[in-house]
């Protein structure tokens, strides 16, 4: 045995009380669970007293944004102080694989308000096992700082075959992206993302998103939308998601549900009640969502799709047309685009949280309404300017969401926890640091929203059986030591809107394969991530 881990207080994923316990672990599993009076003590080189410390199987962000943050950053503190072990990337139907060097250039594009523009990644790999096999052997082999699980990116595969069109594919193209979902699916990835409210994702059909998904449903893996609308329209676009994937066969997991937006203060009862009707029907649904209520996406994404059409070059494009201009504001501030979902967008609740040119910098931390005052002039015309001068790399916060649905939705019995915490710009959201601790000091701790055991099953086994994990998920004979104690009495993010990167308090131990990552508190030089591949992966 190599570790003994001694008086613990096992919170053990399943929802049952927590029970005190010593637990031993050999060759990175637990291979030993020894409660009070059970026998004898397990022994070990080296034993860590966890008195007044809850052990919990690792946490699992079921909505990560770290696919390139994985690959620069060998301490990723950001997630591993949180005490999570295992990261879903690909998210929101935009990635990295599969592509090949136009659709990487466009998708590097697209998305560097997410994880910069990739001018520091070394991209040797164009398809998705290429990227897992890249995660297992970077910095010289030694791997990444968690674990990571991937998801097919359904606008990244359109992309590939269809382009930037907005146009129903054809039968060739919709042949094509089967085959593209088949072969990641078989080289590793877990399910299918989309962007339903980003290019070019958004723009298939219901039939198209049916025949992909029966294709990653016969790999056993599960559909993950973004889906069209979290505004205006927002009770109909999750229907839409439900009726889809039961016409598919395929399991559904809702990326970051809330219900956002003053239409919808209140309402999430409905929501609720739609899933639990679906539920009760058979369909197989879960949910994740982070516990704040700002959103937080890129200023290009509140433009309307057709702006969008054609990819980066071509928005900027019509950015630089005064009519084409003025049509986009008219739809953006009037009308209410499909980017915004549905509904008119207010400037003075889109704040600025990061931009990639170091020269605009100052308009960071204000909203777009606070700078066009300080410019006398109209947001939009501030907004314009920004789109144009950071060449779509801007990142904001959208401060639309409301605190009752946030605590209701993370009630439901299908919830799992998920950061979609973006890591670049000079004030990201401090769910990207503080998600999993805030679960556990303000929704369980302060308000009593969820019990302990609760909230560490919304985090550990809820997630691992949706991703079909054999051996994590619980504290189990058998099961990897992917563990983490924290201090229920102190756990709490350190990060918040003003100091976002501030570490949490209160987790001094996260191990991954039964390796400390983090040790009293401190981040070790341990890389013990890997990448963590679907069933019916064939590992090259």
């Amino acid at each position: 045995m190599d570790l003994a881990i001694r008086n613990a207080t096992v919170v053990d994923g399943t929802g049952t009380p927590a029970y005190r316990a010593d637990i031993g672990i050999t060759d990175g599993r637990i291979t030993e669970i020894r409660g009070e009076g059970d026998g004898p003590r397990p022994t070990a080189p080296r034993t860590l007293d966890a008195d007044g410390l809850a052990l919990a199987p690792g946490f699992i962000d079921m909505h990560a944004h770290s696919d390139l943050a994985l690959l620069r950053d060998p301490d990723h503190s950001a997630k591993a102080a949180q005490g999570v072990t295992l990261e879903v990337l690909g998210q929101d139907g935009l990635s990295y694989a599969p592509a090949d060097d136009r659709t990487l250039a466009e998708v590097r594009r697209s998305i560097a308000g997410w994880n910069g523009d990739g001018s520091d990644i070394d991209f040797d790999w164009r398809t998705v096992g290429g990227y897992l096999d890249r995660l297992d052997r970077n910095f010289g082999g030694q791997g990444i700082a968690v674990n990571a699980a991937y998801l097919i990116p359904q606008g990244t595969v359109r992309m590939l075959a269809v382009g930037w069109d907005d146009r129903p594919a054809t039968d060739a193209e919709l042949d094509h992206m089967r085959e593209l979902v088949a072969q990641g699916m078989a080289e590793g990835a877990v399910g299918m993302s989309s962007g339903l409210t980003y290019t070019p994702g958004m723009y298939a059909k219901d039939a198209e998103l049916t025949e992909l998904c029966r294709v990653v449903a016969e790999h056993g893996g599960y559909y993950c939308p973004h889906h069209r609308s979290y505004g205006a329209g927002a009770l109909q676009a999750y229907e839409e998601m439900v009726q889809l994937t039961r016409d598919a066969g395929c399991a559904l997991h809702l990326a970051h549900a809330t219900m956002n937006f003053g239409v919808n203060k209140g309402k999430a009862p409905e929501l609720l009640a739609l899933l639990d009707d679906a539920l009760a029907s058979g369909s197989d649904i879960t949910l994740d969502t982070y516990p704040y209520t700002p959103g937080c996406t890129t200023l290009v994404a509140m433009l309307p799709s057709w702006a969008n059409e054609g990819g980066p070059e071509s928005v900027l494009t019509r950015l630089a047309d005064e009519a084409t201009a003025e049509r986009m504001r008219h739809d953006v501030e009037v009308v209410g685009s499909d980017g915004c979902h549905g509904v008119p967008i207010e400037w003075d609740r889109i704040e600025i949280s990061g931009v990639g040119s170091p020269e605009l910098a100052g308009y960071v931390g204000r909203t777009v309404a606070e700078s066009a005052r300080l410019r006398g002039e109209e947001p939009w015309v501030t907004a314009r300017r920004l789109l144009v001068e950071d060449r779509l790399g801007t990142t904001i916060l959208q401060h639309v969401g409301h605190e009752e649905n946030v605590r209701q939705i993370m009630r439901h019995r299908v919830h799992t926890g998920g950061s979609d915490g973006i890591l670049q710009g000079d004030k990201p959201h401090p769910r990207a640091y503080g998600t999993f601790p805030q679960y556990l000091g303000r929704y369980v701790r302060e308000l009593g929203i969820l019990s302990l055991e609760e909230c560490v099953a919304h985090l550990t086994s809820r997630p691992a059986a949706r991703l079909r994990l054999p051996d994590r998920g619980h504290v189990r004979e058998g099961y990897r030591a992917d563990l983490v104690l924290f201090d229920p009495a102190t756990v709490a993010a350190g990060s918040t809107f003003d100091e976002p990167r501030t570490l949490p308090v209160g987790i001094p131990h996260v191990l991954i394969d039964g390796r400390f990552v983090i040790e009293d508190g401190r981040r070790t030089s341990v890389l013990a991530g890997r990448s963590v591949r679907g069933t019916g992966a064939t590992r090259s």
